[in-house]
Order: structure tokens, then C-alpha cells, then sequence
């Protein structure tokens, strides 16, 4: 419908496992070894796991189209059957003529007859089992009997085995240990990263005949936080938001078109519900409590279901308190009413999970979030003194870095970060992330430090922030390192702490301090996989600072002492 209007020759989203629409993301191309090297092995079982929608059946369609010559592949598809249906479906993909009435022994006859006379004209055979999660215990156990047919050097069936991460627990029972030890290769597929969905995006739009974005940046943002990189859903929502933009006459696809896609998708408003349990079985009077504030939660939501501006029973009011907010209160009554009642003996002190973050209520403006951020640094920021804020951080000994990102890359960096976040409405506010463990967020606000999930926090980031470094002597004009030369006998100085705590024998420590500073900056470099360039700069320096140890704010927790 929409192909002509943006100049596609074909659907650039559809979910069909096609080979050619596979983006080969790291995740994808190490399962897609996993099961290269595994065909080329001596037989047994290849396990590859995901979530639904991750990409199993279309790597596994790659592996079909691109596996060696010598090669013969039986694909199972649906995999609810008993063990003799099941061996019937087998001797079907390999050729194999059987009566419908054969019985198993038959039937595992002739599929070993078959592997004999394959070995013996050098093919190989490969067995591909889809949706393997839906297999019983007593099916996988005879597909282990299959696999005793051996030679000297190999065994002579290869089975390879995807499904979704049940199908690890299920290998994992007692009465399938033996089948787990014959497991020769595993891989789980995860999602696809937040930093890779821009080039995912890219792949499959050229695949279809365009070239360029038409994905703006915060359309980008919003389908990640809708589809958590899950391909399929990424693949979904895209084409629902391509048809949105086509109906609009619109030729970019805007956070609106995708908002309004993930909706159409799932069904229903995507988000978590807040949701708490804090009763104990064996105190009526808390029982009481808890159930009369239950009633009061679910009949204030369903009141404001009924009169919110997006409800067919709206009153017309031009605006209404989000529900969130609403729940978010009651909570904490709840919570009060629990102390209340704690502080009367009648129930233990229970400790209380991180909180949610109240969006737009609890965000600072730039200013002020700089002034906390400056404050973690042991820095006091005057605005009205310096109104541009990283100038004077550099005055200070501190370097600014903007960056666009994930999770995964404040981990990396391990610096307290100022977010920026957007509700709904589009309003935009900052917060200042000071430490990180898990879900659990330390956020410092002006008035001190809260406890919040990062999960209330990320529904509402894309992926923007900025965090403060130390520059080294040499930027800051301080010390030794202010000298001539200085930049070099700084990284030199380090570089010999580094060569000892990362080289894997006394020679290559050696032949790295032996190196130039260039060399061994380039050395760390790829060693911690950064941008080999050669140049100490911001990502560097943040990691040298990380490895040594050095005594700076530091985002996730520091490990006890003696533990690695």
C-alpha cells in the first residue's frame, strides 16, 4: 500500500524469516557460527535459545542457505508430536520411503540405514528442529537415541535444536542428562542492542530499494523503548508506523507515528503497572488493611479510566491527573499505613523495594542539574559566575562528554550521568544518576539522594546524558605533567602499571613498555575495545582511570575487597 510512496520494491518489515532481511548483528552472526562450526563437528546436539521474536528462525534459514555442499538438512516445524509421528516427519525431509503403519524400531532403521549410506558417500546429515521448547521429554530422549549411531571418528546425525529459553530448562531435568551432555555447542540470542537498531533500521530499508533515514531520531528512541529490540516487534511497530506516515502524506516517521503503532500492536497501553504485596498470612489485622487499600487503588483507577480525556465517557475536561500519579499516591498511603502498623508490633519490619520516579514532578532543569552533578565532583557551580557550564569544568579539572547511548554504555563509562528525559506531553527535565546496582537507581536531587528503580527512569529516557571525567595533569596546566613532554610521560607512567595488570606473560609486558606512546595508547585501545586511533582522549583516559583505580565518583558499586 505504502511501497510506491516512500519508493520501496518490496515490504522492508515484514516478518517473514526471509535470508535476505537478516541483519547480522553480533548477536546473530555468533549464533550463525555457532551452528557453522557445529555442522562441521562430530555430530551430537547444537542448542540455540531466544526470546520470542529475537531472530532464531531467520538465522537458521541463513545457515540452511549457506551450509557446505556435502550437506543434506531435515527441518522439523512443528514439533508437537509423538516420538513415532516425529520419526515419520524425519524420514519424510530425509527421502526416506516408510509405510504409514512403521513402528518406531522401523522407522529408526531406516533412518540409520540412511545415515550409513550418506557417510559412506561423504554427505553429511543435519537434523533442524524449530520451536524445540514444544518437544516432550519422552520425544527428546529418543532424538538422543538417534544419535548413537557412530563411527570410529563422528557421530553420523547432527541436531540442531531452537527454541525459546525453556528449552534450556528443560534439557536441564534430571531424566535428560544425558541428552544435556551431549550438547556440544549452546548459544543464546538476545535482543538486538539500542546502539545497533539505527544500522538495523538502515539494512533493512536498502534491502527493500531506499537509501537514507527516514527514521527520525527520537522515532529511533521510542521504537527501542517500545520493542526493547525484539526484531520482530521492531518489525511490526515500523511497518504499522510506515502505513501511519503513508496515511498522513508524511515522509518521515515522527515519535507520534510510532507511539500510535506500538499501540495498535500490542493491543492495549504499553507500560508497567505499579504493583505491591506486603501482606503477611498470619496478621488479620494487616490482612484488613491491605484489602481496603486494594479496593481503594483498583476503584480510583477504574474512576479514572472512566473520566480521563482519552475515555468514551470523557466529560470534555481539556486535561486529567495521569493515573500513574494517582496510584503512585495511594501507594504511598499504603506504605504509611504499613509503618503505622509495623510501629504497633503487630508485623516485622519488611525492607521496601526502590520507589518510581515521578515524571515531569522530580526533574531538575539543566542548571540545577549541573549544580548537583558539579556537587557529586566536590565542586561548588555558580551559573551566575559561569553560565556555560562545561567552560568551567575544564577550568575546574574536569572534562564534559555528551553522548547518546544505553544502559550498557553508562556501565561502561562508570560516571555519575545527568539524564535527560521526556514525558509524554513532550516535556523535557534532567536527573542526576548517582549510582546504579541492578534495577535499583541512587538518584541526588537538591533536596538529597532518593532510591528509584531505573526502570521508572528508562520508560522515560532516549538514550541521551552527559557525564563529567578527570582531565589529566597534562590538560589541566597542574604538576609534573605541566611540563614539556608532559602528555607523553603521563601515559607512559600508566602504561607501565597497565602492561603488568594486563599481559598474559612477562614477555608482552615488556615489548609494550617498549612500545612509543602512540603504540600503546592504541595497545589499551583495542585491549578494551575502544576507537583504535592512537589518541588518549575522553573514552580513553575514562578507562585508564577506571583500570587504575583511581579514587573519582564511580556509577556502579566497588567490588569488596578480595572478590573478582
Amino acid at each position: 500500500m505504502y511501497y510506491d510512496f516512500f519508493g520501496f520494491r518490496e515490504p522492508p518489515f515484514s516478518i517473514a524469516p526471509d535470508p535476505r532481511y537478516l541483519y547480522l548483528s553480533d548477536r546473530h552472526k555468533e549464533a550463525l557460527a555457532h551452528l557453522m562450526y557445529g555442522v562441521q563437528g562430530q555430530g551430537g546436539f547444537i542448542v540455540i535459545t531466544g526470546e520470542v521474536g529475537t531472530g532464531k528462525t531467520t538465522v537458521s534459514r541463513c545457515f540452511i542457505e549457506n551450509v557446505p555442499d556435502n550437506v543434506d538438512i531435515a527441518l522439523i516445524l512443528n514439533p508437537r508430536l509423538s516420538a513415532r509421528e516425529l520419526l515419520s516427519s524425519i524420514c519424510d525431509e530425509l527421502e526416506i520411503p516408510h509405510e504409514i503403519s512403521a513402528t518406531i524400531k522401523e522407522l529408526v532403521d531406516l533412518i540409520n540405514q540412511d545415515l550409513l549410506k550418506a557417510h559412506a558417500a561423504g554427505r553429511h546429515k543435519v537434523l533442524m528442529i524449530d520451536e524445540a521448547q514444544n518437544l516432550s521429554a519422552e520425544v527428546l530422549e529418543q532424538l538422543r537415541l538417534l544419535t548413537n549411531l557412530e563411527t570410529a571418528e563422528k557421530k553420523l546425525l547432527q541436531i540442531v535444536l531452537l527454541g525459546q529459553p525453556e528449552l534450556q530448562e528443560m534439557l536441564a531435568l534430571p531424566e535428560l542428562r544425558q541428552l544435556n551432555q551431549r550438547v556440544t555447542a549452546r548459544y543464546h540470542l538476545d535482543a538486538i542492542g539500542r546502539e545497533e537498531l539505527p544500522a538495523y533500521l538502515r539494512y533493512r530499508l536498502s534491502v527493500a530499494g531506499m537509501r537514507g533515514d527516514i527514521f527520525s531520531q527520537r522515532a529511533v528512541n521510542r521504537l527501542y523503548r517500545e520493542s526493547q529490540g525484539i526484531p520482530r516487534l521492531i518489525n511490526l511497530i515500523s511497518d504499522r508506523a510506515l502505513l501511519g506516515a503513508y496515511a498522513e502524506g508524511e515522509h518521515e516517521i515522527t515519535v507520534d507515528h510510532i507511539r500510535h503503532a506500538a499501540k495498535e500492536v500490542r493491543g492495549h497501553s504499553i507500560g508497567p503497572a505499579p504493583s505491591r504485596s506486603g501482606r503477611s498470612p498470619d496478621r488479620s489485622q494487616y490482612l484488613v488493611v491491605a484489602a481496603s487499600i486494594l479496593v481503594a487503588i483498583i476503584g480510583t483507577a477504574w474512576l479514572f479510566e472512566r473520566w480521563s480525556p482519552d475515555s468514551s465517557a470523557s466529560t470534555g475536561h481539556s486535561s486529567a491527573e495521569p493515573l500513574e500519579g494517582a496510584v503512585e499516591r495511594l501507594e504511598e498511603q499504603e506504605r504509611e499505613q504499613e509503618r503505622v502498623v509495623e510501629g504497633s508490633g503487630n508485623l516485622p519490619e519488611e525492607p521496601s523495594g526502590p520507589g518510581e520516579l515521578a515524571v515531569p514532578d522530580q526533574l531538575l532543569d539543566s542548571v540545577s542539574a549541573f549544580q548537583v552533578l558539579f556537587g557529586i565532583w566536590g565542586r561548588s557551580y555558580q551559573p551566575a559566575e559561569a553560565p556555560v557550564a562545561c567552560d568551567w569544568a575544564r577550568e575546574n579539572g574536569l572534562g564534559c562528554l555528551n553522548r547518546q547511548g544505553s544502559r550498557r554504555s553508562l556501565e561502561f563509562l562508570d560516571r555519575p550521568a545527568m539524564l535527560q528525559l521526556q514525558d509524554e506531553a513532550g516535556n523535557t527535565g534532567f536527573v542526576v544518576l548517582r549510582h546504579l546496582n541492578g534495577d535499583t537507581a541512587e538518584v541526588a536531587m537538591p533536596s538529597g539522594n532518593q532510591t528509584v528503580s531505573f526502570a521508572s527512569i528508562e520508560r522515560y529516557w532516549f538514550g541521551e546524558y552527559r557525564v563529567l571525567w578527570r582531565l589529566p595533569e597534562y590538560l589541566t596546566g597542574d604538576g609534573f605533567y605541566s611540563n614539556g613532554g608532559g602528555e607523553q610521560l603521563w601515559i607512559g607512567a600508566r602504561m607501565m602499571d597497565l602492561a603488568d595488570r594486563h599481559s598474559k606473560s612477562r614477555a608482552e609486558s615488556d615489548r609494550v613498555k617498549r612500545m612509543n606512546a602512540e603504540e600503546q595508547v592504541r595497545w589499551y585501545q583495542a585491549l578494551r575495545g575502544l576507537t583504535v586511533d592512537g589518541i588518549a582522549g575522553a573514552m580513553t583516559i575514562i578507562q585508564i582511570n577506571n583500570d587504575l583505580e583511581a579514587s573519582i565518583p564511580r556509577l556502579k558499586p566497588l567490588k569488596p575487597e578480595g572478590r573478582e
